[in-house]
């Protein structure tokens, strides 16, 4: 990560906003929050064709605004949140010059005061921060509560079975575009948000891990995000929370002793590259050893190797009622103290 000569490191912090009058002055008012020591941020917004009076709100919050305020103005036939948060990313490089970090969140969220400190230190150990979302609950859904529960215990048992060094003390399990952070370098590296309708952060932080970049889930950093049922796109977050609120019975998840299969051999992985042992992986992996090494030879470090040479588990990932995870995963649990 690039800082200046006096140690100040420059951010574009970059929003896409779609007809978000309502939520902006919330987010404007939590940047002016913001601890800025050895920080120089500039705001990057995308707005992303507007009906609404968004641009009014951000003219007016430009004219008083303690930090720079770039806007754009995009006009798509519909909505595509990867075409636009992308757009706003590249707003975001033209800022900074081509060189600093680019922090990711949405109009309809806010920061925490320390998110800058929080993310230029996560990004001093890693390539990628993908920081905690917190959903404020105006409307309490106690089975997204659980989804939540059930995969932050799942994530912990990651780094028990697959420990590494970049990862943050107090952890989580998502990566969402409203909290997300990474030097312009990995930014081009990756080649950017994909154009896709929805799910473009989780694809980006994937394809990261995929090239070999060192993904940081950091608690630590926080944004709060809106809990409402109306989103921008169909299938984000407002759409989960609405299908919730409608059936609640059909809820599927991974089961927990199929993804810790995929930790363990992600391990594995990691120690074969190192050694050399690609027999023994291959074995327990259920390929060819002339495949894994082939695999190899492709992957630029131990990390690409791991996610890119463990396949599913060879009766596949089961999805199985969130009622059956817990169990299952609460028994894991049991066994490990036990041992």
């Amino acid at each position: 990560m690039t800082e200046s000569r006096a140690g100040v490191v420059p951010v574009a912090i970059c929003v896409p906003a779609r007809d978000e009058a309502a939520s902006l002055p919330g987010l404007f008012a939590a940047l002016e929050l913001l601890d800025r020591r050895d920080v120089s941020p500039v705001l990057c917004l995308l707005l992303d064709s507007c009906e609404d009076a968004s641009a009014d709100v951000v003219r007016d919050y430009g004219a008083r605004a303690s930090l720079p305020v770039m806007v754009e103005h995009m006009v798509q036939p519909g909505a595509n949140a990867g075409r636009a948060r992308h757009a706003a990313m590249l707003l975001g490089l033209s800022a900074l010059g081509g060189e600093g970090l680019l922090l990711s969140t949405d109009a309809d969220s806010t920061p925490a005061p320390d998110w800058l400190q929080a993310m230029v230190a996560g990004a001093r150990r890693a390539d990628i921060v993908a920081g905690k979302v917190v959903r404020t609950v105006t409307r309490p859904n106690p089975l997204q509560d659980r989804i939540e529960r059930y995969y932050e215990a799942l994530h912990a048992i990651r780094r028990v079975l697959d420990p590494v060094a970049w990862e943050a003390t107090t952890s989580h399990h998502h990566a969402s575009g409203a909290n997300l952070g990474l030097p312009t370098a990995a930014y081009r590296t990756l080649g950017g948000f994909l154009p896709l309708s929805h799910g473009e952060d989780a694809r980006l932080v994937d394809d990261a891990a995929r090239a070999g970049l060192r993904v940081r889930r950091d608690a630590a950093s926080v944004v709060h995000t809106s809990d409402r049922r109306l989103g921008r796109v169909a299938q984000g977050l407002a759409g989960a929370l609405r299908a919730l609120d409608r059936d609640s019975d059909a809820i599927a998840v991974a089961h927990p002793e199929d993804v810790a299969w995929q930790y363990r051999r992600h391990a594995e992985a990691r120690h074969a590259f190192a050694g050399g042992d690609y027999p023994s992986l291959a074995a327990a992996i259920g390929l060819t050893t002339d495949h894994v090494r082939g695999v190899a030879r492709d992957c630029a470090n131990a990390e690409a190797f791991a996610m890119c040479v463990v396949p599913t588990p060879p009766a596949g990932m089961r999805q199985v009622t969130l009622a059956e995870a817990e169990a299952a995963l609460a028994s894991m649990a049991a066994g490990r103290r036990a041992a």
